[in-house]
């Protein structure tokens, strides 16, 4: 296991500081201050629970720049540049990029970072369940999607038995062998996925099959109207990205598929949390506590899986079956339609959300 991680750990050592963050108050997450220019946290929003802070003690600092480093290296936007530099460039376009650590017992941790969207546009931010695990005083972490990852799943305390199960099954996934490289299988099982609101109710599709942060397979559909309340495509364990009262949640769900939910009101709060298909995630609303931005109440509801190499990736939508209807993209982004039993729906439609 040391051999795979050799690399890592050695750039993990490396951006290790001296320093301490400042001390937490909150028992939820709460911003900390900002870390010396040399780190690789420097102008990182870092957020820390205060049981997590208090277990952690000295040990802080060290995981925060690890995390950092990691995230910076994953992120489209971040991944050719120095940390500094990638930090810089996304504060002037007025982007965080946000390191919260929700939970430590001995020597591990988990959490969430993301990296926000552009404010500029209606994407999505990109976002990493992370665990790490401290080996010989090094923090080796792991984001949601790569093989470090996938390891801790298996062994972390952190992780309880149910949520270990739905991880590793989406985490381990292969691709179909007549997929495109990089993509999972048209043919890989999404029977079962409802669309994000309660079955046999309508919702408004307003907007058609687009990418999830501007780049990539158009993964996302928008939905607005009926009764406005959000709930998960199927059964599974979910996180709250931004933290408490954020609006933008992921369901990790058995058989290979995640979703996420974003720009969502009166939300539930959700770490790690097993969840039925019929709980309440929140209402269709305007958050942008991640970035990008909603011109109207409505859900962006996004379709997630990992490719052949545990790459975590928005995947495609066009000719997959969800909530009953069969979606497929149109000449340009959002005007794509569905189609269920001899009917189409095309933005402004009202539809079902249908079991098969």
């Amino acid at each position: 296991m040391r051999s795979r991680r050799s690399v890592r750990a050695t750039l993990v050592a490396l951006a290790a500081t001296a320093g301490l963050l400042a001390a937490v108050p909150a028992a939820t997450a709460s911003p900390e201050g900002p870390a010396p220019a040399a780190s690789p946290s420097a102008g990182v929003t870092v957020k820390v629970a205060q049981t997590a802070a208090d277990r952690l003690g000295t040990a802080r600092k060290a995981l925060v720049d690890a995390v950092s480093a990691d995230v910076l290296t994953r992120s489209q936007d971040a991944k050719e540049l120095s940390p500094k530099t990638a930090v810089a460039q996304l504060a002037e376009e007025g982007r965080k990029v946000v390191v919260d650590v929700r939970e430590a017992k001995g020597d591990w941790a988990r959490g969430v970072a993301y990296v926000e969207a552009s404010r500029e546009h209606h994407g999505g931010p990109e976002g990493w369940l992370f665990l790490a695990q401290r080996e010989n005083g090094t923090w080796v972490p792991g984001l949601e999607g790569d093989k470090a990852f996938a390891e801790h799943v298996a062994v972390s305390p952190l992780v309880g038995k149910a949520e270990r199960e739905t991880i590793t099954a989406y985490a381990e996934r292969e691709a179909d062998p007549q997929a495109k490289p990089g993509e999972i299988g048209i043919q890989a099982n999404v029977n079962g996925l409802l669309l994000p609101w309660a079955p046999d109710t309508v919702m408004t599709l307003t907007g058609g099959p687009h990418t999830h942060g501007g780049v990539g397979n158009w993964s996302s559909l928008d939905f607005a109207g009926g009764s406005g309340e959000v709930r998960p495509s199927r059964e599974g364990t979910a996180t709250s990205m931004c933290g408490a009262g954020g609006g933008w949640t992921r369901v990790i769900h058995p058989g290979g598929f995640s979703t996420d939910y974003y720009h969502m009101r009166n939300t539930a709060y959700f770490n790690g949390t097993a969840i039925s298909a019929s709980t309440r995630l929140g209402s269709i609303g305007v958050d942008t506590c991640a970035g990008g931005y909603a011109t109207g109440p409505h859900v962006h509801w996004s379709l997630r899986t990992y490719d052949a190499n545990l790459n975590g990736t928005y995947t495609w939508l066009n000719g997959r079956t969800v909530g009953g209807w069969t979606w497929y993209h149109g000449s340009a982004e959002y005007s794509g339609c569905a189609t269920r039993q001899g009917l189409t729906a095309c933005p402004g439609t009202v539809i079902y959300n249908r079991r098969a």
